[in-house]
């Protein structure tokens, strides 16, 4: 029986193009270590070399993770060399570290204080004005922050439809915006109100909770929602 390289493999089978087609999930242990190690050897398929290399761990990902460079290289895997063996176990000491990580816990920023403590440190030096949009869900929990504006020392230009735009397109439900004063005075200006109704009733019309607008300058801010005039 003749044994196809894997680009001989119909395109639906080849490791890469499945991934990409079908997402890392779809694809089996063997599949995703042959996309590590790239080839086999002119007897046997990536694939089919890393199912043996499996086999012999009792396909099980702990026991490959223990294996030394001397054991993969030792002559009983053809094909699989130094580079190859190298690359196994810098994926496996990656599974562990991020078994090891907790995932990051989104953020609670439910108010103005805990806002500015947020956006403080990204703005704190700023020499231009920037405007950012908080994301967030029912809960107050961050989804997402995003930068909708940057430059000017007196004011920034903020699109109202952008706001509202990754707001449904990051499924959020709160949002709050922020911006910076670069002369550390966090007084609002008049500009500054009219885009705090402009948000607000924009928000109204897409039943989205308008949370506050923050004046961030480094040392103190000034809250619309604290001050009553949202």
């Amino acid at each position: 029986m003749i044994k196809l390289s894997i680009n001989q493999w119909a395109e639906e089978d080849r490791p890469r193009e499945k991934l990409m087609r079908l997402g890392a999930a779809a694809l089996s242990n063997a599949e995703l270590l042959a996309i590590l190690i790239g080839s086999g050897s002119q007897d046997e398929s990536a694939v089919d070399l890393t199912k043996r290399v499996l086999a012999d761990c009792g396909n099980n990902l702990n026991t490959l993770g223990k294996m030394t460079i001397e054991q993969l290289t030792g002559g009983r895997y053809k094909g699989l060399g130094p580079a190859k063996a190298v690359a196994i176990i810098a994926a496996c000491e990656l599974g562990k570290r991020r078994q090891a990580e907790k995932a990051e816990e989104r953020k609670q920023l439910n108010s103005a204080l805990a806002i500015y403590e947020y956006m403080h440190p990204r703005m704190q030096d700023l020499s231009e004005e920037e405007a950012w949009v908080l994301l967030m869900n029912q809960n107050f929990k961050l989804i997402k922050s995003v930068q909708l504006s940057h430059g000017g020392i007196t004011e920034t230009a903020v699109d109202v439809r952008v706001i509202v735009k990754h707001a449904l397109l990051g499924n959020a439900t709160v949002v709050a915006l922020c911006h910076n004063h670069p002369s550390n005075n966090a007084s609002p200006s008049g500009d500054d109100d009219r885009l705090t109704q402009r948000v607000k009733k924009a928000c109204e019309l897409m039943r989205l909770h308008f949370l506050d607008h923050l004046i961030i300058t480094d040392g103190q801010y000034y809250s619309y929602s604290e001050e009553g005039r949202l």
